[in-house]
């Protein structure tokens, strides 16, 4: 009853909020400590601007420890693979759209705290940072441990699926320079913009087609950038449906 009545005091009577809050734990599956914890991990910066209110830092955080969590299970499960594989099968299980596609197949889309009145936000990949900083929020509550089996039994198990991932082509970039040649095109990747946020570097790659701009991606290095720009241009030019 304690924790309730923190629960109402925190969250106001709302109906809206209740709902929010019994959402928000149907989703982690447990009880959450830290409340405004969670809150934070929700709110996209369109919302919230201040590097204290809005989810980019847990989502530095949550992207190092599922970077490690991946890590450690390949590691386990594949004893005689080497470091290129491994490195390959970590990038396919953590890669932008991946993660944003179990974020909206676990309903975060609907919880995501951002504007959305901004309609490219509503296709966006925001969903899957949401998913990064839901777990740098767990690693902050609960721990390591709790954070592992969390990613295992929530992400991992129920929508990472092995054996199919060994065989998926994620090299968007070569995709697209294929098409380029087989079609006298003229690829090229250009760096629309460059800026710092929240003490990181922030990088926009347009994919450009005979000058043209074709698909743009963003990320914190030019690689995953005109990786996720190439991605975006091979699905709206039709060349296959592709898990980056």
């Amino acid at each position: 009853m304690a924790f309730v009545r923190y629960f109402i005091q925190y969250l106001g009577t709302s109906k809206s909020n209740r709902s929010f809050y019994r959402q928000v734990r149907n989703i982690l599956g447990f009880v959450p400590g830290n409340l405004s914890l969670y809150k934070i991990a929700l709110s996209h910066r369109s919302v919230k601007e201040s590097a204290d209110e809005n989810n980019e830092r847990l989502e530095y955080l949550g992207d190092a420890i599922l970077s490690g969590i991946v890590a450690d299970y390949l590691f386990k499960r594949y004893p005689y693979k080497g470091e290129g594989f491994l490195t390959e099968m970590r990038s396919k299980m953590v890669n932008r759209q991946t993660l944003n596609e179990i974020a909206v197949k676990m309903g975060l889309k609907r919880i995501t705290i951002f504007n959305k009145s901004d309609a490219s936000l509503k296709v966006s990949q925001i969903f899957g940072n949401t998913l990064e900083a839901l777990v740098g929020a767990i690693y902050t509550d609960k721990g390591f441990n709790v954070t592992k089996q969390w990613v295992l039994k929530h992400m991992i198990i129920p929508y990472m699926f092995i054996e199919d991932l060994e065989t998926l082509e994620i090299n968007h970039k070569n995709k697209l320079y294929g098409w380029a040649n087989k079609n006298g095109k003229v690829l090229e990747f250009e760096t629309l913009e460059e800026r710092f946020e929240n003490g990181r570097r922030l990088f926009t790659i347009g994919a450009m087609v005979d000058g043209e701009l074709l698909a743009e991606g963003k990320a914190y290095n030019k690689k995953d950038a005109s990786q996720i720009a190439s991605q975006i241009a091979v699905e709206k030019l039709g060349l296959g449906k592709l898990e980056e």
